[in-house]
Protein backbone atom coordinates (compact mmCIF):
# COMPACT_ATOMS: atom_id res chain seq x y z
CA UNK A 1 0.00 0.00 0.00
CA UNK A 2 2.78 2.39 0.84
CA UNK A 3 4.57 1.46 -2.37
CA UNK A 4 1.45 2.24 -4.37
CA UNK A 5 1.14 5.68 -2.75
CA UNK A 6 4.74 6.55 -3.59
CA UNK A 7 4.27 5.71 -7.26
CA UNK A 8 1.11 7.80 -7.44
CA UNK A 9 2.93 10.80 -5.93
CA UNK A 10 5.82 10.46 -8.38
CA UNK A 11 3.39 10.32 -11.29
CA UNK A 12 1.59 13.46 -10.13
CA UNK A 13 4.92 15.25 -9.80
CA UNK A 14 5.89 14.27 -13.32
CA UNK A 15 2.57 15.49 -14.68
CA UNK A 16 3.05 18.78 -12.84
CA UNK A 17 6.48 19.24 -14.33
CA UNK A 18 5.21 18.38 -17.83
CA UNK A 19 2.48 21.00 -17.43
CA UNK A 20 5.30 23.59 -17.48
CA UNK A 21 4.81 25.16 -14.18
CA UNK A 22 7.89 27.32 -13.45
CA UNK A 23 9.63 27.14 -16.89
CA UNK A 24 9.68 30.27 -19.12
CA UNK A 25 11.72 31.62 -22.09
CA UNK A 26 12.22 35.38 -21.74
CA UNK A 27 12.92 37.61 -24.80
CA UNK A 28 12.36 41.19 -26.00
CA UNK A 29 9.32 41.63 -28.22
CA UNK A 30 11.25 43.66 -30.82
CA UNK A 31 14.74 44.87 -31.61
CA UNK A 32 16.14 47.16 -34.31
CA UNK A 33 19.46 48.23 -35.69
CA UNK A 34 21.09 50.00 -38.62
CA UNK A 35 22.86 48.31 -41.46
CA UNK A 36 26.48 47.67 -40.57
CA UNK A 37 25.97 47.95 -36.82
CA UNK A 38 25.70 45.31 -34.07
CA UNK A 39 22.57 44.13 -32.30
CA UNK A 40 21.86 41.66 -29.46
CA UNK A 41 18.88 39.27 -29.38
CA UNK A 42 18.29 38.37 -25.75
CA UNK A 43 17.08 34.86 -24.72
CA UNK A 44 17.08 33.49 -21.13
CA UNK A 45 15.46 30.44 -19.58
CA UNK A 46 13.69 30.61 -16.22
CA UNK A 47 13.91 27.04 -14.81
CA UNK A 48 11.61 25.39 -12.31
CA UNK A 49 12.28 24.02 -8.86
CA UNK A 50 13.26 21.28 -8.98
CA UNK A 51 14.86 22.25 -12.31
CA UNK A 52 14.30 20.44 -15.55
CA UNK A 53 17.14 19.28 -17.75
CA UNK A 54 17.99 21.39 -20.82
CA UNK A 55 18.74 19.09 -23.70
CA UNK A 56 19.32 21.75 -26.46
CA UNK A 57 18.81 25.41 -27.42
CA UNK A 58 18.03 26.31 -31.04
CA UNK A 59 17.83 29.75 -32.70
CA UNK A 60 15.68 29.92 -35.84
CA UNK A 61 14.85 32.62 -38.39
CA UNK A 62 11.17 32.81 -39.35
CA UNK A 63 10.60 34.45 -42.71
CA UNK A 64 7.45 34.13 -44.82
CA UNK A 65 6.33 31.13 -42.77
CA UNK A 66 9.63 29.24 -43.23
CA UNK A 67 12.04 28.43 -40.39
CA UNK A 68 15.81 28.51 -40.88
CA UNK A 69 18.31 27.37 -38.21
CA UNK A 70 20.76 30.03 -37.18
CA UNK A 71 22.67 28.65 -34.16
CA UNK A 72 22.50 25.53 -31.89
CA UNK A 73 23.88 24.91 -28.38
CA UNK A 74 23.96 21.25 -27.20
CA UNK A 75 25.52 20.12 -23.90
CA UNK A 76 26.92 17.00 -25.54
CA UNK A 77 27.75 18.31 -29.05
CA UNK A 78 28.76 21.88 -28.27
CA UNK A 79 27.93 25.10 -30.20
CA UNK A 80 27.20 25.31 -33.92
CA UNK A 81 26.44 28.39 -36.10
CA UNK A 82 25.09 27.66 -39.55
CA UNK A 83 25.65 29.47 -42.83
CA UNK A 84 25.11 32.18 -43.87
CA UNK A 85 25.32 33.48 -40.28
CA UNK A 86 28.52 31.68 -39.33
CA UNK A 87 30.75 34.74 -39.70
CA UNK A 88 28.38 37.25 -38.12
CA UNK A 89 26.47 35.46 -35.30
CA UNK A 90 27.83 34.30 -31.93
CA UNK A 91 26.58 33.46 -28.43
CA UNK A 92 27.15 36.31 -26.08
CA UNK A 93 27.92 34.22 -22.92
CA UNK A 94 31.21 32.35 -22.99
CA UNK A 95 29.78 29.69 -20.62
CA UNK A 96 27.67 28.38 -23.45
CA UNK A 97 30.82 27.34 -25.26
CA UNK A 98 32.33 25.45 -22.31
CA UNK A 99 32.63 21.65 -22.24
CA UNK A 100 30.00 21.71 -19.55
CA UNK A 101 27.94 24.62 -20.84
CA UNK A 102 25.55 26.80 -18.94
CA UNK A 103 22.50 27.25 -21.16
CA UNK A 104 20.27 29.49 -19.02
CA UNK A 105 21.40 32.55 -21.07
CA UNK A 106 21.72 31.92 -24.81
CA UNK A 107 21.65 35.54 -26.07
CA UNK A 108 23.15 35.87 -29.59
CA UNK A 109 24.92 38.84 -31.16
CA UNK A 110 24.56 39.95 -34.80
CA UNK A 111 27.59 41.79 -36.17
CA UNK A 112 27.62 43.84 -39.35
CA UNK A 113 23.88 43.83 -39.57
CA UNK A 114 22.41 43.45 -43.04
CA UNK A 115 19.06 44.29 -44.53
CA UNK A 116 18.49 40.59 -45.14
CA UNK A 117 18.73 39.99 -41.40
CA UNK A 118 15.34 41.62 -40.87
CA UNK A 119 12.91 38.88 -39.73
CA UNK A 120 11.34 37.20 -36.70
CA UNK A 121 13.74 35.04 -34.60
CA UNK A 122 12.67 32.13 -32.37
CA UNK A 123 14.61 30.94 -29.33
CA UNK A 124 13.54 27.32 -28.51
CA UNK A 125 14.54 25.35 -25.37
CA UNK A 126 14.26 21.53 -25.40
CA UNK A 127 13.95 20.18 -21.82
CA UNK A 128 13.42 16.83 -20.14
CA UNK A 129 10.95 15.80 -19.04
CA UNK A 130 9.06 19.15 -19.56
CA UNK A 131 9.41 19.26 -23.36
CA UNK A 132 9.96 22.37 -25.59
CA UNK A 133 9.65 26.03 -24.51
CA UNK A 134 10.08 28.95 -26.95
CA UNK A 135 9.61 32.68 -27.51
CA UNK A 136 10.04 35.11 -30.45
CA UNK A 137 11.57 38.56 -31.19
CA UNK A 138 11.04 40.78 -34.27
CA UNK A 139 14.21 42.30 -35.69
CA UNK A 140 13.93 45.45 -37.83
CA UNK A 141 16.88 46.65 -39.85
CA UNK A 142 17.15 50.31 -40.85
CA UNK A 143 19.28 51.73 -43.64
CA UNK A 144 20.56 55.25 -43.19
CA UNK A 145 20.38 56.95 -46.59
CA UNK A 146 23.36 58.25 -48.48
CA UNK A 147 22.70 61.97 -48.95
CA UNK A 148 24.44 63.92 -51.66
CA UNK A 149 23.92 67.31 -53.25
CA UNK A 150 25.56 68.14 -56.55
CA UNK A 151 25.56 71.01 -59.02
CA UNK A 152 24.43 70.20 -62.53
CA UNK A 153 27.69 71.74 -63.71
CA UNK A 154 30.47 73.65 -61.92
CA UNK A 155 29.43 76.83 -63.72
CA UNK A 156 26.00 77.89 -64.90
CA UNK A 157 25.81 80.28 -67.83
CA UNK A 158 23.11 82.96 -67.99
CA UNK A 159 22.47 83.96 -71.58
CA UNK A 160 19.27 85.92 -71.14
CA UNK A 161 17.04 82.86 -71.41
CA UNK A 162 13.64 82.83 -69.75
CA UNK A 163 13.23 79.08 -69.35
CA UNK A 164 14.18 77.35 -66.12
CA UNK A 165 17.32 75.25 -65.90
CA UNK A 166 18.22 72.50 -63.42
CA UNK A 167 21.10 73.85 -61.37
CA UNK A 168 21.35 71.34 -58.50
CA UNK A 169 20.29 67.80 -57.56
CA UNK A 170 19.76 66.41 -54.07
CA UNK A 171 19.68 62.61 -53.57
CA UNK A 172 18.74 60.53 -50.55
CA UNK A 173 19.70 57.04 -51.72
CA UNK A 174 18.91 53.59 -50.33
CA UNK A 175 17.15 54.75 -47.23
CA UNK A 176 14.92 52.60 -45.09
CA UNK A 177 12.46 53.93 -44.27
CA UNK A 178 12.28 56.59 -46.97
CA UNK A 179 13.32 60.15 -46.17
CA UNK A 180 11.88 63.58 -47.00
CA UNK A 181 13.74 66.24 -49.02
CA UNK A 182 13.21 69.99 -48.70
CA UNK A 183 15.06 72.99 -50.17
CA UNK A 184 16.14 76.07 -48.23
CA UNK A 185 17.14 79.09 -50.34
CA UNK A 186 16.27 82.67 -51.24
CA UNK A 187 16.26 81.79 -54.90
CA UNK A 188 13.00 81.81 -56.80
CA UNK A 189 12.86 78.33 -58.23
CA UNK A 190 10.97 75.09 -58.61
CA UNK A 191 11.74 71.65 -57.16
CA UNK A 192 10.82 68.25 -58.62
CA UNK A 193 10.82 64.92 -56.73
CA UNK A 194 11.26 61.31 -57.86
CA UNK A 195 10.89 58.17 -55.68
CA UNK A 196 12.45 54.78 -56.48
CA UNK A 197 11.84 51.59 -54.44
CA UNK A 198 14.77 49.18 -54.52
CA UNK A 199 14.54 45.33 -54.37
CA UNK A 200 16.21 45.21 -50.94
CA UNK A 201 13.41 47.30 -49.44
CA UNK A 202 15.17 50.66 -49.45
CA UNK A 203 13.90 53.81 -51.14
CA UNK A 204 15.82 56.42 -53.13
CA UNK A 205 14.50 60.00 -53.30
CA UNK A 206 15.87 62.34 -55.97
CA UNK A 207 15.03 66.05 -56.21
CA UNK A 208 16.03 68.62 -58.84
CA UNK A 209 16.04 72.38 -58.26
CA UNK A 210 15.42 74.62 -61.28
CA UNK A 211 15.90 78.38 -61.69
CA UNK A 212 16.22 80.98 -64.42
CA UNK A 213 19.96 81.82 -64.35
CA UNK A 214 20.77 85.52 -64.05
CA UNK A 215 23.30 87.84 -62.47
CA UNK A 216 21.03 88.05 -59.40
CA UNK A 217 21.38 84.29 -58.81
CA UNK A 218 25.17 84.40 -58.76
CA UNK A 219 26.71 83.50 -55.39
CA UNK A 220 23.33 82.55 -53.95
CA UNK A 221 23.31 79.72 -51.39
CA UNK A 222 21.24 76.62 -52.04
CA UNK A 223 20.66 74.10 -49.21
CA UNK A 224 19.14 70.63 -49.40
CA UNK A 225 17.67 69.29 -46.14
CA UNK A 226 17.01 65.53 -45.80
CA UNK A 227 14.84 64.45 -42.88
CA UNK A 228 15.35 60.78 -41.99
CA UNK A 229 13.38 59.56 -39.00
CA UNK A 230 14.41 62.01 -36.29
CA UNK A 231 17.61 63.10 -38.02
CA UNK A 232 18.18 66.14 -40.24
CA UNK A 233 20.93 65.92 -42.82
CA UNK A 234 21.79 69.05 -44.82
CA UNK A 235 24.17 69.90 -47.61
CA UNK A 236 24.77 73.30 -49.26
CA UNK A 237 26.28 74.72 -52.42
CA UNK A 238 26.92 78.26 -53.67
CA UNK A 239 25.91 78.88 -57.27
CA UNK A 240 28.50 80.08 -59.73
CA UNK A 241 26.54 81.81 -62.48
CA UNK A 242 28.41 83.34 -65.39
CA UNK A 243 26.89 86.35 -67.15
CA UNK A 244 27.88 89.07 -69.58
CA UNK A 245 28.90 92.52 -68.30
CA UNK A 246 26.55 95.14 -66.96
CA UNK A 247 28.25 98.44 -67.84
CA UNK A 248 27.95 102.03 -66.62
CA UNK A 249 30.28 105.02 -67.02
CA UNK A 250 31.14 107.11 -63.97
CA UNK A 251 33.02 110.40 -63.64
CA UNK A 252 30.85 112.94 -65.44
CA UNK A 253 29.12 114.97 -62.73
CA UNK A 254 27.39 117.48 -65.02
CA UNK A 255 29.90 120.16 -63.98
CA UNK A 256 32.64 120.02 -66.61
CA UNK A 257 33.47 123.66 -67.33
CA UNK A 258 36.22 125.43 -69.22
CA UNK A 259 39.68 125.19 -67.63
CA UNK A 260 38.68 122.57 -65.10
CA UNK A 261 41.69 120.32 -64.59
CA UNK A 262 42.24 116.58 -65.07
CA UNK A 263 38.77 115.10 -65.51
CA UNK A 264 38.25 111.43 -66.29
CA UNK A 265 35.67 108.78 -67.09
CA UNK A 266 35.67 105.28 -65.56
CA UNK A 267 33.99 102.25 -67.11
CA UNK A 268 32.43 100.16 -64.34
CA UNK A 269 31.41 96.62 -65.28
CA UNK A 270 29.76 93.89 -63.22
CA UNK A 271 30.63 90.62 -64.92
CA UNK A 272 31.43 86.95 -64.26
CA UNK A 273 34.02 86.06 -65.40
CA UNK A 274 35.68 89.49 -65.09
CA UNK A 275 35.99 91.80 -68.07
CA UNK A 276 39.16 91.27 -70.08
CA UNK A 277 38.80 94.00 -72.75
CA UNK A 278 37.67 97.64 -72.45
CA UNK A 279 37.24 99.78 -75.58
CA UNK A 280 36.53 103.54 -75.60
CA UNK A 281 34.86 105.35 -78.51
CA UNK A 282 33.43 108.78 -79.24
CA UNK A 283 30.27 108.90 -81.33
CA UNK A 284 30.76 110.65 -84.68
CA UNK A 285 34.39 111.38 -84.06
CA UNK A 286 37.71 110.33 -82.62
CA UNK A 287 38.85 110.69 -79.04
CA UNK A 288 40.38 114.07 -78.09
CA UNK A 289 44.15 114.34 -78.26
CA UNK A 290 44.29 114.92 -74.49
CA UNK A 291 42.63 111.55 -73.79
CA UNK A 292 44.67 108.72 -72.27
CA UNK A 293 43.34 105.14 -71.80
CA UNK A 294 44.51 102.99 -68.92
CA UNK A 295 42.58 99.80 -68.26
CA UNK A 296 39.00 100.92 -67.73
CA UNK A 297 39.76 104.64 -67.23
CA UNK A 298 39.70 107.40 -69.85
CA UNK A 299 41.66 110.40 -68.52
CA UNK A 300 41.83 113.90 -70.04
CA UNK A 301 45.04 115.71 -69.28
CA UNK A 302 45.19 119.47 -68.87
CA UNK A 303 42.32 121.98 -68.78
CA UNK A 304 38.84 121.20 -70.07
CA UNK A 305 38.01 122.57 -73.51
CA UNK A 306 34.95 122.41 -75.71
CA UNK A 307 36.66 119.59 -77.66
CA UNK A 308 35.80 117.21 -74.82
CA UNK A 309 32.05 117.49 -75.41
CA UNK A 310 30.35 114.49 -77.01
CA UNK A 311 28.85 111.05 -76.47
CA UNK A 312 31.35 108.52 -75.09
CA UNK A 313 30.90 104.74 -75.35
CA UNK A 314 32.66 102.00 -73.39
CA UNK A 315 32.50 98.40 -74.65
CA UNK A 316 33.26 95.79 -71.98
CA UNK A 317 33.90 92.19 -73.02
CA UNK A 318 34.25 88.96 -71.03
CA UNK A 319 34.02 85.28 -71.94
CA UNK A 320 30.21 85.40 -72.17
CA UNK A 321 29.64 88.51 -74.26
CA UNK A 322 30.01 92.26 -74.76
CA UNK A 323 27.90 95.04 -73.30
CA UNK A 324 28.05 98.82 -73.76
CA UNK A 325 27.91 101.83 -71.46
CA UNK A 326 27.19 105.35 -72.73
CA UNK A 327 27.41 108.89 -71.32
CA UNK A 328 26.73 112.34 -72.84
CA UNK A 329 29.35 114.93 -71.84
CA UNK A 330 28.56 118.64 -72.20
CA UNK A 331 30.95 121.49 -71.44
CA UNK A 332 29.83 124.74 -69.81
CA UNK A 333 31.65 128.06 -69.73
CA UNK A 334 31.34 128.39 -65.97
CA UNK A 335 30.86 125.80 -63.24
CA UNK A 336 27.25 124.99 -62.45
CA UNK A 337 28.27 124.05 -58.93
CA UNK A 338 31.42 125.79 -57.63
CA UNK A 339 33.96 123.41 -56.21
CA UNK A 340 35.26 124.12 -52.69
CA UNK A 341 38.10 126.67 -52.75
CA UNK A 342 37.48 127.78 -56.35
CA UNK A 343 36.06 131.19 -57.49
CA UNK A 344 32.52 131.31 -58.82
CA UNK A 345 33.72 132.22 -62.33
CA UNK A 346 36.99 131.22 -63.94
CA UNK A 347 37.73 133.39 -67.01
CA UNK A 348 40.49 133.65 -69.53
CA UNK A 349 41.59 137.08 -70.87
CA UNK A 350 39.46 136.47 -73.94
CA UNK A 351 36.45 135.73 -71.80
CA UNK A 352 37.10 138.85 -69.69
CA UNK A 353 37.08 141.05 -72.81
CA UNK A 354 33.87 139.47 -73.96
CA UNK A 355 32.33 140.14 -70.56
CA UNK A 356 33.36 143.85 -70.69
CA UNK A 357 31.97 144.23 -74.20
CA UNK A 358 28.75 142.65 -73.13
CA UNK A 359 28.48 145.03 -70.18
CA UNK A 360 28.99 148.11 -72.39
CA UNK A 361 26.42 146.86 -74.85
CA UNK A 362 23.99 146.33 -72.01
CA UNK A 363 24.42 149.92 -70.81
CA UNK A 364 23.76 151.27 -74.32
CA UNK A 365 20.65 149.21 -74.73
CA UNK A 366 19.42 150.33 -71.32
CA UNK A 367 19.88 154.02 -72.31
CA UNK A 368 17.96 153.55 -75.58
CA UNK A 369 15.13 151.83 -73.72
CA UNK A 370 14.98 154.65 -71.15
CA UNK A 371 14.79 157.30 -73.92
CA UNK A 372 11.98 155.48 -75.69
CA UNK A 373 10.08 155.12 -72.43
CA UNK A 374 10.46 158.87 -71.72
CA UNK A 375 9.13 159.84 -75.15
CA UNK A 376 6.22 157.44 -74.76
CA UNK A 377 5.25 158.77 -71.34
CA UNK A 378 5.51 162.41 -72.52
CA UNK A 379 3.23 161.73 -75.44
CA UNK A 380 0.70 160.04 -73.20
CA UNK A 381 0.83 163.02 -70.83
CA UNK A 382 0.17 165.45 -73.65
CA UNK A 383 -2.60 163.34 -75.06
CA UNK A 384 -4.66 162.66 -71.92
CA UNK A 385 -5.14 165.21 -69.17
CA UNK A 386 -7.68 165.83 -66.44
CA UNK A 387 -10.09 163.51 -64.79
CA UNK A 388 -11.06 160.27 -66.47
CA UNK A 389 -14.35 158.59 -65.96
CA UNK A 390 -15.65 155.37 -67.44
CA UNK A 391 -16.14 157.36 -70.68
CA UNK A 392 -13.20 159.58 -71.73
CA UNK A 393 -13.85 162.71 -73.80
CA UNK A 394 -10.90 163.45 -76.00
CA UNK A 395 -11.02 166.89 -77.54
CA UNK A 396 -9.27 168.11 -80.58
CA UNK A 397 -6.97 170.43 -78.68
CA UNK A 398 -5.81 167.61 -76.38
CA UNK A 399 -6.43 169.60 -73.20
CA UNK A 400 -9.16 169.79 -70.59
CA UNK A 401 -9.97 172.67 -68.31
CA UNK A 402 -8.47 170.84 -65.36
CA UNK A 403 -5.12 170.45 -67.08
CA UNK A 404 -2.10 172.42 -66.07
CA UNK A 405 -0.94 173.29 -69.61
CA UNK A 406 -1.88 176.64 -71.19
CA UNK A 407 -5.09 176.72 -73.12
CA UNK A 408 -5.29 176.77 -76.86
CA UNK A 409 -4.77 180.24 -78.34
CA UNK A 410 -8.13 182.00 -78.70
CA UNK A 411 -9.64 182.07 -82.10
CA UNK A 412 -11.19 185.13 -83.76
CA UNK A 413 -14.87 185.45 -83.21
CA UNK A 414 -15.53 185.59 -86.89
CA UNK A 415 -14.05 182.09 -87.24
CA UNK A 416 -16.45 179.25 -86.62
CA UNK A 417 -17.07 175.65 -87.61
CA UNK A 418 -19.85 174.71 -89.89
CA UNK A 419 -22.34 172.45 -88.24
CA UNK A 420 -23.45 169.01 -89.32
CA UNK A 421 -20.49 168.51 -91.66
CA UNK A 422 -18.81 165.08 -92.10
CA UNK A 423 -15.86 166.60 -93.90
CA UNK A 424 -12.73 167.61 -92.16
CA UNK A 425 -13.49 170.57 -89.88
CA UNK A 426 -11.80 173.71 -91.14
CA UNK A 427 -12.24 177.30 -89.93
CA UNK A 428 -14.46 179.49 -92.17
CA UNK A 429 -14.02 183.28 -92.30
CA UNK A 430 -17.34 185.09 -92.02
CA UNK A 431 -16.18 188.69 -92.33
CA UNK A 432 -13.07 189.92 -94.11
CA UNK A 433 -13.47 193.70 -93.84
CA UNK A 434 -11.86 196.02 -91.43
CA UNK A 435 -9.20 193.57 -90.18
CA UNK A 436 -9.08 191.89 -86.81
CA UNK A 437 -8.85 194.06 -83.79
CA UNK A 438 -8.05 192.66 -80.40
CA UNK A 439 -10.54 194.89 -78.63
CA UNK A 440 -13.36 193.60 -80.82
CA UNK A 441 -12.49 189.88 -80.35
CA UNK A 442 -14.66 188.24 -77.73
CA UNK A 443 -13.53 184.58 -77.64
CA UNK A 444 -15.66 182.09 -75.72
CA UNK A 445 -13.26 179.25 -74.81
CA UNK A 446 -15.88 176.99 -73.35
CA UNK A 447 -18.21 177.13 -76.33
CA UNK A 448 -15.23 176.81 -78.61
CA UNK A 449 -14.11 173.61 -76.91
CA UNK A 450 -17.55 172.12 -77.27
CA UNK A 451 -17.45 172.77 -81.01
CA UNK A 452 -14.13 170.95 -81.44
CA UNK A 453 -14.33 167.43 -82.87
CA UNK A 454 -14.21 164.62 -80.27
CA UNK A 455 -15.19 161.02 -79.79
CA UNK A 456 -15.91 158.83 -76.77
CA UNK A 457 -13.69 155.85 -75.85
CA UNK A 458 -14.54 153.17 -73.27
CA UNK A 459 -12.08 152.86 -70.42
CA UNK A 460 -11.24 149.26 -71.36
CA UNK A 461 -10.81 150.17 -75.04
CA UNK A 462 -8.62 153.23 -74.64
CA UNK A 463 -5.49 151.24 -75.50
CA UNK A 464 -6.90 150.31 -78.92
CA UNK A 465 -7.63 153.94 -79.78
CA UNK A 466 -4.23 155.47 -79.14
CA UNK A 467 -3.61 156.27 -82.79
CA UNK A 468 -7.08 157.63 -83.27
CA UNK A 469 -6.76 159.83 -80.22
CA UNK A 470 -3.43 161.21 -81.35
CA UNK A 471 -4.91 162.00 -84.73
CA UNK A 472 -7.47 164.32 -83.19
CA UNK A 473 -5.51 165.89 -80.41
CA UNK A 474 -4.43 169.02 -82.34
CA UNK A 475 -6.40 171.32 -84.58
CA UNK A 476 -5.03 172.15 -87.98
CA UNK A 477 -2.80 175.17 -87.84
CA UNK A 478 -4.92 178.29 -88.23
CA UNK A 479 -4.38 180.59 -91.12
CA UNK A 480 -3.27 184.11 -90.01
CA UNK A 481 -4.16 187.15 -92.07
CA UNK A 482 -1.38 189.25 -93.55
CA UNK A 483 -2.13 192.13 -91.21
CA UNK A 484 -2.02 189.97 -88.09
CA UNK A 485 1.01 189.21 -85.88
CA UNK A 486 1.29 186.21 -83.52
CA UNK A 487 2.26 186.85 -79.89
CA UNK A 488 4.37 184.74 -77.52
CA UNK A 489 1.34 183.93 -75.42
CA UNK A 490 -0.40 182.41 -78.43
CA UNK A 491 -2.66 185.39 -79.23
CA UNK A 492 -2.68 187.48 -82.39
CA UNK A 493 -2.94 191.25 -82.82
CA UNK A 494 -3.17 193.52 -85.85
CA UNK A 495 -0.11 195.29 -87.16
CA UNK A 496 -1.86 198.54 -86.37
CA UNK A 497 -1.91 197.68 -82.70
CA UNK A 498 1.70 196.37 -82.86
CA UNK A 499 2.97 199.72 -84.08
CA UNK A 500 0.91 201.88 -81.79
Amino acid sequence: MALLCARICALLLALHIQAGHGQMVEMDSSKSGFVGTQVELRCTFRNSNPPVKISQVTWQKLLNGTKQNVAIANPALGVSVLSPFKERVSFKQAAVRHRTPSLEDTTIVFSNLQLSDEAAYICEYTTFPAGNRENMVNLTVYARPMTQMTLTSPTIVARGQRSKTTVATCVSANGKPQSVIKWDTRLKGEATFQETRNPNGTVTIRSHFMIVPSRETHKQKLTCIVTYRNDRISDSVVLNVQYEPSVKIEGFDGNWYLNRQDVKLTCKADANPPVTIYQWKLVNGSLPSSAEIKNNTLSFKGPVTYDLAGTYICDATNGIGTRTGIVDVNITEYPTTPEPGTPRFTQSPHNAGAAIGGAVGGVVLLGVAAALLFVFLRRRQRTFKGDYSTKKHVFGNGYSKAGGLPSHPPMPKNLQYTEDSDDEKKPTQISTTGGFEASERNFDAESEDLKRPYFTVDEGESRDYDERTLAFQYDPEQEIADDMISQTDGSVISKKEWYV
